[in-house]
């Protein structure tokens, strides 16, 4: 079923969200700073350096950034130079970051200097964005989140089409109510019961224009031109 392209701007969102993210995340990094600190030199000590894991993200109105993670698969590769795949070079020590959501950390520092919320809807990988429809995109109307809706109704185990629709129904109207229920699922979704954080026998969560390709929605010519895209998009952020 199509959604509607309606949006309701509340007075929460355009005056108390951004001030409430800041201060949160400001009193984050502080209180968790020993955290960070322990496991920054874990990851150090069991996966070198770099420490923190950077990856450009579309964010607010589709401008690029830089999210921050901590590391969690090493730089193993084959003879010929390139990455092993992804179920490889996560380590133990990697995946319980990544259970446990302390990988997520650093973002912290993201909604800090405002590229993020604590809720939004997710920051999408740039060759993810580009294979979103028109209404799709919309999801970038607003800051992306640390956590979303469709992160407590599965997160990484449900399908691409649900996720970005809950994305969609997030931002029809933002509300503090709305929010602080999220917040409160998302502790007892990513904490303690440690739910849909990846797909059944993925190390990682399937690209979108791969789902689409292998389900047949896109071709391959089309599939080719877009990842192409994706890469100029790339490009052009890093030349800013």
């Amino acid at each position: 079923m199509k959604r509607k392209s309606f949006r309701k701007i509340t007075f929460y969102e355009r005056y108390i969200k951004r001030p409430i993210d800041f201060y949160c995340a400001l009193l984050g990094i502080i209180v968790l700073s020993p955290v960070l600190i322990v496991i920054a030199i874990l990851v150090r000590i069991k996966l070198g350096s770099p420490v923190i894991f950077k990856q450009q993200r579309p964010g607010f109105n589709e401008k690029i950034f830089t999210l921050y993670k901590f590391r969690t698969m090493t730089d193993q590769k084959d003879e010929s130079g390139n990455l092993l795949p992804d179920e490889v070079r996560l380590t133990r020590f990697g995946a319980v970051l990544r259970n446990s959501s302390l990988d997520e950390l650093p973002e912290l520092f993201n909604i800090l200097n405002g590229d993020m919320a604590v809720i939004g809807p997710r920051p999408q990988l740039v060759r993810d964005m580009v294979f979103m429809t028109k209404e799709q995109r919309r999801r970038h109307l607003v800051r992306p989140g640390l956590s979303g809706l469709a992160q407590i109704n599965g997160r990484n185990a449900i399908s691409w089409e649900n996720k970005l629709n809950y994305d969609l129904q997030y931002i029809e109207k933002i509300t503090f109510l709305k929010d602080a229920t999220i917040i409160l699922q998302t502790v007892i979704k990513a904490f303690i019961k440690q739910e849909g954080i990846t797909e059944e026998n993925m190390a990682s969560a399937e690209d979108l224009g791969d789902h689409l390709l292998k389900t047949g929605v896109v071709s391959k010519d089309k599939y080719d031109r877009l990842q192409m895209r994706a890469k100029e998009l790339l490009e052009e952020a890093s030349c800013k």
